[in-house]
């Protein structure tokens, strides 16, 4: 009697298990799926706006893109801010499913406010790459950072920007530039990655990195967007 008891105890641990599981899954799906359509949208957005985007060559020679949409600055006396987004890094002539990250950084001076930004960082060079797959990378830390240039014309063979290992830019009350963003920090996104692939954000972009395609069909939809203007 005993020895079925802890059967039967033994089957409900292991269904309650999946349960969760399953749950942990759909939650982190919903939150992916939000993540992403929000990422294509800022993209689509400031590619619109030819004169002041982001030059092609560029987005053409990003070994990666990362993307923070609507991140919150908030600021008194001491600032900081944070974000959730994602990246995705070039595979031949696509891109990666995306990896999912978290954003986290401090600043300190006389503001007191708040606002939202979406955060775009090209990830130019292997010493960028080489920091994006840290398991916590500090913008600016090691790899060199630049604000990026922006519209058709731009300068964009300066030689600050070809020795950036990182482009970055952002978008605040509409207007898009390029922003020395640097002391941010950014790690993998554990409630995210790990449900949906079973990965770290380093494992996901790793090499070789997680195809597109094996990404959940809802999920694959910033790899199409950035494949339009970065083919």
């Amino acid at each position: 009697m005993k020895l079925r008891t802890f059967f039967v105890c033994l089957v409900v641990a292991a269904f309650a298990v999946g349960v969760f599981a399953q749950d942990d899954k759909g939650k982190a799906l919903k939150d992916g799926q939000k993540r992403v359509d929000a990422a294509s949208k800022v993209m689509t957005e400031i590619m619109r706006a030819e004169d002041q985007a982001i030059p092609r060559d560029l987005l053409q020679k990003a070994k990666a893109i990362v993307v923070f949409p609507g991140s919150i600055k908030v600021s008194f006396i001491v600032g900081g801010q944070g974000g959730k987004g994602l990246a995705i890094r070039r595979v031949g002539n696509g891109w990666s499913a995306p990896a999912f990250l978290d954003m986290g950084g401090g600043s300190v001076g006389f503001q007191i406010g708040g606002s939202s930004t979406d955060y775009i960082l090209l990830i130019m060079n292997d010493e960028g790459l080489k920091g994006l797959l840290t398991d916590k990378f500090e913008v600016g830390g090691e790899a060199s950072v630049a604000a990026g240039p922006v519209g058709r014309t731009a300068a964009a063979s300066t030689n600050v920007t070809l020795d950036a290992g990182i482009l970055t830019y952002s978008r605040s009350k509409g207007l898009f530039a390029g922003v020395s963003l640097k002391g941010i920090v950014i790690t993998s996104d554990r409630g995210v990655n790990e449900p949906l692939y079973q990965k770290t954000a380093k494992e996901i972009l790793g090499n070789p990195p997680v195809a597109s395609s094996a990404a959940p069909a809802g999920l694959q939809k910033f790899a199409t967007t950035a494949a339009v203007y970065a083919k």
